[in-house]
């Protein structure tokens, strides 16, 4: 019956963001950490999944007591007080990620001076978020819902649970100001950084902005979480230098489908209302004639399009390309051999500029 009813309390939602948060951010720490013991990035990401399995492991046991009727277990309360307060420091550690990205070194001495702000701060807020389930706990007084949350916080008495609106408004400021202030921090760094660093840079902003617009994505689909994977799985590739250039090719195939996707789109729609109110061609019809039109479009559209992305976003490879197809144009009339293999040779020397360039021919026979 124990089983049975912890089981009725979860939900796919709850099930999800604890797979996501074990795959994904504890994978990472922990291969971050062995990696690079000396990175803290790989213990931050390490005491965010325990913090959230602490949580999680609160929110069970104080479900049982106080809504399963399993009465007087022990350490009870301080699983409610846990419960209701161990999200907010397990919400202060991704920010810690993101000002130390990527090797775990600040820029400066002062900005050791900002993380002890910002660590006295979060245990200050921390404080204050503890004192309803704490005033709870002291006035035996505990409702709970199915996810560990107290549900009776109106009720409570006291200072400390109900305290001036102001502090909760001054706290959620100065907590933002100084999660903007890493972001800019980031910003400025990636304008000065050049080669490994700026790709590094890269794959980090790649990765939040997934995150970002997966999640603001949630709130109008009921999509699952795990889509928030994508900064952790980034941050990884980035400080293990794992395939890091492959971001510049990542980014302009993204950034190419999106437009041409939306091209197709727009064009599949306008064509639709065209035949169908226009000219009061027959829905079918019009829709198949449509659809024709589209995929006929779609890989004229596409070479262009990814020509033009790959001139902004995809330098190296739009350089490349463009030395390749000027060779190919010049060895079409090339006759003598030794030329073409002196031009080879300065046409590779120039686009990947190699430490050293050999061209071996096979002799017939």
């Amino acid at each position: 019956m124990t089983l049975s009813g912890l089981a009725d309390q979860l939900t796919l939602n709850q099930v999800l963001v604890g797979c996501t948060a074990v795959s994904a951010f504890g994978g990472v720490g922990v291969v971050v950490a062995r990696r690079q013991p000396h990175n803290p990035i790989g213990w931050i990401l390490i005491g965010l999944v325990i913090l959230l399995g602490l949580r999680v492991v609160g929110e069970f046991y104080a479900v049982l007591d106080y809504r399963l009727g399993h009465n007087g277990l022990p350490f009870a309360p301080a699983a409610v007080v846990l419960t209701n307060t161990v999200w907010l420091p397990a919400f202060a550690l991704p920010p810690l990620v993101i000002v130390l990205f990527p090797d775990g070194r600040l820029a400066s001495r002062r900005w050791r001076w900002v993380l002890w702000a910002y660590a006295g701060l979060i245990a200050v807020a921390t404080l204050v978020v503890a004192a309803q389930p704490t005033t709870a706990v002291l006035e035996h007084d505990i409702h709970l819902d199915s996810s560990g949350n107290l549900t009776n916080t109106s009720d409570l008495t006291g200072w400390l649970a109900k305290p001036p609106a102001w502090i909760a408004d001054v706290l959620v400021v100065l907590i933002a100001g100084f999660w903007l202030s890493f972001v800019v921090r980031q910003a400025l760094s990636w304008r000065r950084a050049t080669g490994e660093h700026r790709q590094q840079l890269k794959w980090l902003a790649c990765g939040a902005a997934v995150t970002v617009v997966w999640l603001i994505a949630m709130l109008g689909f009921d999509l699952p979480i795990v889509g928030a994977a994508a900064l952790p799985v980034s941050i990884a590739i980035a400080i293990l230098k794992y395939r890091l250039y492959d971001i510049d090719r990542i980014i302009s195939r993204t950034v190419a489908y999106t437009i041409l996707t939306g091209l197709l789109v727009g064009v599949y729609a306008g064509l639709v209302l065209l035949t169908t109110k226009v000219l009061t061609i027959k829905s079918p019809v019009a829709v198949a004639g449509s659809t024709l039109v589209a995929a006929a479009l779609f890989t004229p559209l596409r070479s262009r399009v990814q020509r033009a992305v790959d001139r902004r976003f995809n330098r190296a490879r739009y350089d490349a390309d463009e030395t390749v197809a000027t060779l190919a144009a010049r060895l079409k009339d090339a006759m003598d051999l030794d030329a073409v293999q002196a031009d080879l040779a300065s046409v590779v020397q120039q686009a990947l500029e190699p430490a050293h360039v050999s061209v071996w021919l096979n002799k017939p026979g």
